[in-house]
């Protein structure tokens, strides 16, 4: 069973019949949880906000895995993880859509 943060609603974000995008994922609990190991299931590039790598330069390929550090929010609507790719040496601020689970933490 997925943890839950205290006050979340048990509507699926989605629930409200708009495309996911415009919904308010905050109303759910989070799909990730910290120490989690997560795939990701699409190239990301740096759209400028990674200091260090030029922008367009591929941060992370489809299919890499990582693990999850922490859970964060964005514009008061989105859940955003930061997923630890150790194998590439990054660490990339990810939405859940771009996320697969491949193993739930113990903890």
């Amino acid at each position: 069973m997925r943890r839950r943060l205290p006050g979340a609603s048990d509507l699926h974000p989605c629930a409200c019949g708009m495309r996911s995008d415009d919904c308010v994922e905050l109303h759910a609990a989070p799909a990730f949880a910290a120490g989690d190991k997560v795939r990701s299931r699409q190239r990301i590039r740096n759209d400028g906000s990674y200091l260090g790598k030029r922008i367009g330069e591929t941060l992370v390929d489809e299919g890499e895995t990582g693990y999850v550090r922490s859970i964060g929010t964005f514009l008061q609507r989105y859940f955003i993880f930061e997923v630890d790719f150790v194998n590439r040496g990054v660490v990339v601020g990810m939405r859940g859509k771009e996320l697969e689970l491949i193993e739930a933490s113990e903890r």
